[in-house]
């Protein structure tokens, strides 16, 4: 937006109109009274709020409501058509993706299979913009902006990924330039366990925590950790990389990589899954099988122990689909092999968010960024 002079008519029309698609964003539906009403604006300023937002395209009329006297009064909505984005997961076996509008409707999720296809940055995210708009029957041309998720390291202001074990075809330095260039779209690479942190604190069971570590056992494992509503990502993006670490201090897991302890292979094979099951599908006996609950809580410790020590978050979740296999009666052994004489208890619960976190945590950040883009659209008058 060109700069405008305070106090000048010019600035108030836009800082009316500003306010305006707030409440609309906010409020959903609205006719001229209620936007009035909201916004302590008299009627014939807010029928020209109306007037103007809708000639910039960014509303429309969605229906009337009926009075109890005179005639029905048009309502007025946000247009979702106008800028959209596309939430990605990239998983190890697959793709998920899902359209993001302006009002955080919900839209279907699809998995696109990457097994066979030729990967790169850009043919991923290419295929999966394609496939959620049409699943969603919207026009691709609306969309704006990806926000991914990828299971790596992201160093954004380096354009960097490192520890890239489930990403082939993508480069170590670049991938998002190169989207970016071949698609014509804001894009936005995130680390997956940061998404699915910022899903547990804005939906989840870390809502007013003032700290809290977000422990995810998938194929692999990381922590998101999130101090006062700040997610800690590192110097170079690999705050969290807690799979890569070598635990000690308890024999029976000396010198173990906790990838090794709680990674999909291990418990597969500790709920002595069947030959040639898939996780997380092979591990949906873990909440029945005691031996191996017991077994999994330990290695959580052992694996948690050193976030507890050096950052002594509020809250541990867990989170990931070990974790939601395992259900309460894990959380409650974690809570048990933590608890000791020499630290406060841990509080530990079970993640709420769903088996689609890291995409609810995309979607978060697309819905602002697409207002933002929407309040953008707002002449100066």
């Amino acid at each position: 937006m060109s700069q405008i002079d305070p106090g000048t008519s010019a600035w108030l029309r836009t800082r009316n109109d500003r306010e305006a698609l707030h409440l609309f964003l906010e409020h959903g539906a609205l006719t001229r009274t209620r936007l009035g009403e909201l916004s302590g604006m008299s009627k014939p300023t807010a029928t020209q709020m109306i007037s103007r937002l809708e000639s910039a395209g960014l509303i429309g009329p969605v229906g009337e409501v009926a009075g109890s006297r005179g005639p029905s009064a048009v309502s007025w909505g946000v247009r979702s058509d106008r800028v959209a984005g596309v939430a990605v997961s990239m998983l190890e076996d697959c793709i998920q993706a899902v359209v993001v509008d302006a009002l955080d409707r919900r839209h279907p999720i699809v998995e696109l299979e990457v097994r066979g296809e030729q990967r790169s940055p850009e043919r991923d995210i290419d295929r999966a913009i394609d496939a959620a708009c049409e699943a969603s029957g919207i026009g691709r041309s609306t969309v704006e902006v990806v926000t991914a998720g990828v299971q790596a390291a992201v160093s954004s202001e380096s354009d960097a990924l490192s520890l890239t074990d489930s990403l082939p075809g993508w480069p170590s330095v670049g991938a998002r330039a190169r989207i970016e260039s071949e698609l014509g779209i804001a894009v936005v690479l995130e680390n997956d366990v940061n998404l699915a942190t910022m899903a547990e604190r804005a939906f989840g069971v870390a809502q007013h925590a003032g700290s809290f570590a977000l422990l995810w056992l998938g194929v692999g494992l990381g922590v998101g950790v999130d101090l006062g509503g700040r997610i800690h990502r590192g110097a170079h993006g690999g705050a969290g990389e807690i799979g890569y670490l070598v635990v000690a201090g308890r024999s029976q897991h000396s010198g173990a990589v906790t990838t090794q302890l709680l990674g999909s292979d291990s418990i597969l094979a500790l709920v002595d899954a069947p030959a040639g099951a898939r996780y997380p599908d092979g591990i949906a006996a873990l909440a029945g099988h005691e031996s191996a609950l017991r077994t999994v809580a330990a290695r959580i410790a052992v694996t948690i122990e050193p976030v507890l020590a050096v950052l002594d978050p509020e809250l541990i979740v867990l989170g990931g689909p070990t974790s939601l296999a395992g259900g309460e009666r894990l959380a409650a052994m974690v809570a048990d092999e933590l608890r000791s004489d020499e630290r406060p208890d841990a509080e530990v619960r079970l993640s709420v968010t769903g088996d689609s976190s890291v995409l609810a945590g995309a979607r978060r950040l697309l819905v602002e960024q697409i207002r933002t883009r929407l309040e953008d659209r707002i002449p100066t008058w």
